[in-house]
């Protein structure tokens, strides 16, 4: 009954990034759309250590491969929150997104991968029984 607890609170966790995310893309003061390519961000995060975790399961412990995987995420993770910095600095006299815009998506991006995070923590346990899903 833990594992479902767990999941219904990253499933609410998840939905409030989102919010965050579209909001800062919706709300009439910033009405600007271009926040949304973070969403690129949060596909591409979880995939460098899924498949370090299955190359590693194919082929033995290799360290070499986990810590390409923890720097390609990382590279990743820091590129979606420099991209609303970026959009909200440059150019400097008519930005492509507000300040206050940036701030709903960084908070968002903060939701998101501590949410991806638990996903990783959660499902990583080796006692949990898929078959009750």
């Amino acid at each position: 009954m833990a594992g479902i607890k767990g999941l219904i609170a990253l499933a609410f966790l998840g939905s409030v990034g989102m919010t965050f995310l579209v909001l800062a893309c919706a709300l009439p003061q910033f009405n600007n759309w271009w926040p949304l390519f973070v969403i690129v961000f949060y596909i591409l995060a979880p995939f460098p250590t899924i498949i370090s975790r299955r190359f590693n399961d194919d082929m033995g412990s290799s360290n070499a491969c986990k810590e390409l995987c923890i720097f390609i995420t990382t590279g990743i993770v820091i590129s979606s929150f420099g991209l609303p910095i970026l959009l909200a600095r440059s150019p400097r006299e008519q930005p492509v997104i507000e300040w206050g815009a940036c701030g709903l998506i960084l908070s968002g991006n903060i939701v998101v991968f501590l949410t991806i995070l638990g996903v990783f923590m959660v499902f990583d346990n080796d006692e949990v029984d898929y078959s009750m899903w």
